[in-house]
């Protein structure tokens, strides 16, 4: 009688962890990775356009540290927050009507929202045809369009592959320094800015945190750190 011999079954090895992946797909952090890249590429855009028009260089930028400017930062988290679900299914003609809007309510919003909290005026068109106010104007618009269908249908993708390469523990604590240092700039730049439209109305300081303000950030520094804004005096 030929004795079978049977290969014992050897133990397969649990699974190990899933490899995390850094921002992956649509989520915050890639929004706010879109946010800075935004605040950058647009302080360099005015800076060179500016040299270009005036062959003088100056600062563009919207907050007091860093080459930060947050409107272009603010237009293009927009994009990405209203745009970036479902962007490969949508057309490049609804893209483009969407970016258009976006990009209008995005400029007409902040210029408004400037004028009222800060007293000053960022920018005004009203000498362009086409103009909603002097806030934005249509053919701004049809710029924005272009602008948000470039950026949704050819460097959003290729950016977002790119940024879920960086190892995840690295990208983390990247993002974490960068958002509080963000949020500090942020706080300290407008409410500066605040306190100086306060001061131009003759109001004196309320609270420590407006003495504070008027200590280190004069007017002197302000329109130093931020020539492109243009604060309103009291009559």
């Amino acid at each position: 009688m030929t004795e079978q011999m049977e290969n014992p079954t050897v133990p397969q090895a649990p699974p190990g962890p899933e490899k995390k992946v850094f921002a992956q797909g649509y989520c915050f952090i890639k929004i706010f990775v879109f946010f800075v890249l935004g605040c950058v590429i647009g302080t360099y855009y005015e800076e060179i356009l500016w040299f270009i028009r005036f062959h003088e260089k100056v600062d563009r930028q919207g907050i007091f540290y860093g080459p930060f400017s947050p409107i272009y930062g603010v237009g293009v988290a927009i994009f990405v927050v209203f745009l970036g679900r479902h962007n490969a299914q949508r057309s490049l003609f609804r893209t483009w009507l969407w970016s258009a809007l976006i990009g209008g309510v995005t400029e007409y919003a902040t210029s408004l929202i400037a004028e009222k909290v800060f007293g000053s005026t960022i920018w005004d068109y009203s000498n362009i045809p086409l103009n909603i106010q002097g806030r934005t104007t249509v053919p701004f618009m049809l710029f924005w369009g272009l602008g948000g269908l470039v950026l949704m249908k050819a460097v959003y993708p290729f950016i977002s592959r790119w940024i879920e390469k960086v190892p995840y523990k690295i990208g983390t604590v990247v993002y974490r320094i960068a958002l509080v240092l963000m949020i500090v700039d942020l706080v300290l730049s407008y409410g500066a800015m605040g306190r100086r439209a306060m001061r131009d109305q003759g109001q004196p300081p309320m609270t420590f945190i407006g003495e504070f303000f008027d200590r280190v950030y004069p007017d002197e520094y302000i329109d130093k750190k931020i020539p492109a804004m243009v604060f309103d005096k009291a009559e």
